[in-house]
């Protein structure tokens, strides 16, 4: 195709021309080649395309008939490599994309704005799934990107920018703790755990009961939420204490939440996708979904030194 492509295009200025000679000028190339390749043109075509006169070169039938589809092939040519160019750097197609049950609205909605913005072809298929749920599908081929907890087993995934936000002591407001501007995590023994199911994200979860037992923290019971909501509504029946970001709880009046001495839990996100044959829009998502979650609106979750109520801190990974 590109031998017919560019011997097509010889052939336009030749038409146009009319001597090979001045058309070989105008391609910048010497004139026995651009003989060739007509000969040639007309061999594969099996047509003679110029009457060969000693003064000049005039089109034949077949000449005159193929000036004008040469024009149009050309240009579908060219419409058909910016598909394809399009296709290849992730501006169209389907991108199978997960991301976790908690993330907030605000964040999904600006997420899927951004990226319909930024390449209007792409259809983006969100779906809703644990960390656990994201890195089986990506590792069956069945997804092409998902925004995972860490820790996680990343061997054969490509990361993108990791976001990091900080985790508190959610606490009923009748709680004593509620008197400390922060609270050790050793101030927690003795009571149960509201967290998230290990099936979700083991890493995640092992990770961070670890951190609580190397500060002194080892709950007497751990329960199970799947969302905040639940971890809420656990925690005010007395059923335990929750480790969550600020923001998961700002809309329950009735709790309360103080940051842990030293800050020794940041819950860290990242996008990852299939390090061999990823999807072309793959590194796109992660850029966008870690400049989203950045600034992503509603309430914020407070970091230690920060100037303002940013949302998170972001690193490049």
């Amino acid at each position: 195709m590109a031998d017919l492509a560019r011997h097509l295009r010889y052939f336009l200025v030749v038409a146009d021309e009319l001597h090979f000679s001045r058309a070989a000028e105008v391609l910048g190339i010497a004139q026995p080649p651009l003989s060739q390749a007509m000969r040639r043109l007309e061999r594969d075509l099996g047509v003679t395309l110029f009457d060969r006169l000693p003064r000049g070169t005039e089109l034949t039938a077949a000449g005159h008939a193929l000036r004008d589809e040469a024009e149009r092939f050309l240009a579908a040519e060219q419409r058909l490599r910016a598909l394809m160019h399009s296709i290849r750097d992730g501006d169209l197609g389907t991108l199978r994309a997960g991301v976790p049950p908690e993330t907030p609205a605000p964040a999904l909605g600006e997420l899927l704005r951004r990226l319909a913005r930024d390449a209007p072809g792409l259809d983006v298929d969100l779906q809703e799934l644990s960390t656990a749920e994201q890195l089986d599908q990506l590792a069956g081929a069945r997804l092409d990107v998902g925004l995972v907890h860490h820790p996680v087993d990343a061997a054969d995934l490509a990361r993108g920018p990791v976001t990091r936000v900080r985790l508190g002591v959610v606490l009923p407001r009748t709680s004593p703790l509620t008197r400390l501007a922060e609270v050790g995590l050793d101030r927690l023994a003795g009571h149960g755990l509201v967290l998230f199911p290990r099936s979700t994200a083991p890493g995640w979860y092992d990770h961070l009961l670890a951190v609580c037992g190397e500060h002194g923290f080892t709950p007497s019971r751990i329960r199970h939420a799947r969302n905040p909501e639940f971890l809420c509504g656990l925690v005010l029946a007395g059923l335990g204490l929750g480790l969550e970001r600020e923001s998961a709880v700002r809309r329950e009046p009735r709790l309360t939440w103080r940051p842990l001495t030293g800050d020794p839990l940041w819950q860290e996100t990242s996008a990852v996708w299939p390090a061999r044959n990823p999807h072309p829009a793959a590194a796109r998502f992660a850029s966008v979904a870690a400049e989203v979650l950045r600034a992503s609106p509603g309430p914020p979750d407070r970091i230690v030194g920060a100037p303002g109520p940013w949302s998170v801190v972001y690193n490049e990974a």
